[in-house]
C-alpha cells in the first residue's frame, strides 16, 4: 500500500482545537481528489502520521502531541483502522514528528527536546522507548529558543544516518542508530545562523543535499550531505521573501520534487504555498514565486504517490487542500479541498 499503489490518505488533526482525530479518505490518483470516508478513534491530538514501508506498509503510525506524549499504531488494512494495542509513551514530552528507521520508530519531541526510540514488534506494535537522547544549548529567541526543542527525525537516504532537526538551538543534530541495542550516539552537528529556528528538512532525491527550512527566520538553507561520512555542511541560504515578510510568518514544511528540479515549503503567516527552482547541482534553489495555499496556517505540505499532486493540511481553516503541479515550472494549480477541522498532517498508504 506504499509508493504510487497508494489508494487512501489519513489526515491528522489537533482535537484540542476541535479536531476529529485521524481522518480516512479515498485518493483518486488521477486527479488527486480526497473523498472523506471514516474517523479513526485515535489518541488525543494525533497531529503526525506515518505508514510503514514494507511489511509494516499495513501500519499507521500516530504521535498524540501531549504531556506526556505518546505513539499509536493502527491496523491499516480494515476500512477504518483499529488500534494495535494501548498507546505507548515515549519518553518525552509533545512529540511532533515520527519517521521508521532501521526497524524502529523514532519521535521528535518538541516540549523536551529530545529524541526517543522506539522498538517494533514482528507485526510493528510500537514497544517502550529503548532509549531517549535530549538535545541541549538555546538560541537568542526570548520566547521559542530558551531551551531545545526537537521538531523533525528522519533517517538519511541511506537509512545508515539519523537527522533531527531542533528549533530551539539552531541545530541539526547526526546520529548513528546502534543495531543491537537501539540506542542513539552522538556522530555530529550543523549550526545554522542564530534565530534561524529550524523546523524540518527534506532531502534530494539523489542524497546529496538537504534543504533546511528555518521557521523564526524564513529561510531556505541549501546542504551537502556527505552520507560516507555522516556530514551535513551549509552551502547556501534563500530568503523566502526578497523584500522581508509583510507581519509574521512561520514557514513549516518543505517538499522535493521527485526529479529534483523543484522545492515547495508551506508558509503559515501569509498562506501561500512558496515555489523555488533548483539546479541541476543541488546547491542553489532560487525563489520563483508564491501561490495561495487555499486555506489558513498550512501546517503540513506533502507530494502524493504519483508526484503530480501537493496536498496542504490547513490548520486554522479545517481542510486540506490539493493542487496539480505543472511539471515544468513547479507552480501548483488549486484542484480541490477536503474539510478536516484543526487538520495538521497527510500520510499516504
Amino acid at each position: 500500500m506504499s509508493g504510487s499503489a497508494a489508494r487512501r490518505a489519513f489526515i491528522g488533526s489537533f482535537t484540542s482545537a476541535g479536531g476529529p482525530g485521524i481522518v480516512v479518505a479515498d485518493l483518486d490518483a488521477r486527479t488527486g481528489a480526497l473523498t472523506g470516508t471514516g474517523v479513526v478513534e485515535s489518541v488525543a491530538n494525533p497531529s503526525y502520521l506515518a505508514v510503514g514501508p514494507g511489511e509494516a506498509a499495513a501500519v499507521l503510525y500516530a504521535v498524540s502531541e501531549t504531556v506526556p506524549g505518546a505513539v499509536a499504531a493502527y491496523d491499516a488494512r480494515e476500512a477504518v483502522p483499529r488500534p494495535l494495542g494501548d498507546p505507548v509513551q515515549v519518553g518525552g514530552d509533545e512529540p511532533t514528528h515520527l519517521c521508521l528507521a532501521q526497524g524502529r520508530l523514532l519521535t521528535a519531541n518538541y516540549g523536551s527536546g529530545s529524541v526517543s526510540v522506539l522498538p517494533l514488534t514482528a507485526e510493528g506494535v510500537p514497544l517502550p522507548p529503548t532509549g531517549v537522547l535530549r538535545h541541549e544549548g538555546s538560541g537568542p529567541h526570548p520566547e521559542r529558543q530558551r531551551s531545545p526543542h526537537a521538531h523533525q527525525v528522519v533517517p538519511d537516504p541511506t537509512g545508515r544516518w539519523i537527522l533531527s532537526v531542533d528549533l530551539g538551538t539552531d541545530a541539526v543534530q547526526i546520529r548513528s542508530l546502534d543495531d543491537r541495542t537501539g540506542a542513539l550516539r552522538p556522530h555530529g552537528e550543523t549550526r545554522l545562523p542564530p534565530g534561524t529556528g529550524p523546523r524540518h528538512l527534506a532531502f534530494h532525491p539523489s542524497g546529496d543535499h538537504a534543504y533546511v527550512l528555518g521557521e523564526l527566520r524564513p529561510t531556505v538553507t541549501v546542504c551537502r550531505w556527505d552520507a560516507a561520512d555522516g556530514a551535513l555542511r551549509a552551502v547556501g541560504e534563500t530568503p523566502l521573501f526578497p523584500d522581508g515578510p509583510d507581519g509574521p510568518v512561520q514557514p513549516s514544511a518543505p517538499v522535493v520534487s521527485a526529479d529534483g528540479r523543484h522545492l515547495w515549503a508551506a508558509m503559515r503567516g501569509t498562506d501561500t504555498v512558496a515555489v523555488l527552482a533548483l539546479d541541476a547541482s543541488g546547491e542553489r534553489a532560487e525563489l520563483v514565486t508564491a501561490v495561495p495555499c487555499g486555506g489558513s496556517w498550512p501546517r503540513d505540505l506533502v507530494l502524493g504517490p504519483t508526484g503530480r499532486h501537493l496536498y496542504a493540511a490547513n490548520e486554522r481553516s479545517g481542510e486540506v487542500t490539493w493542487f496539480d503541479v505543472d511539471t515544468a515550472t513547479g507552480v501548483p494549480r488549486p484542484a480541490g479541498s477536503l474539510p478536516v477541522p484543526a487538520a495538521s498532517s497527510v500520510a499516504f498508504g
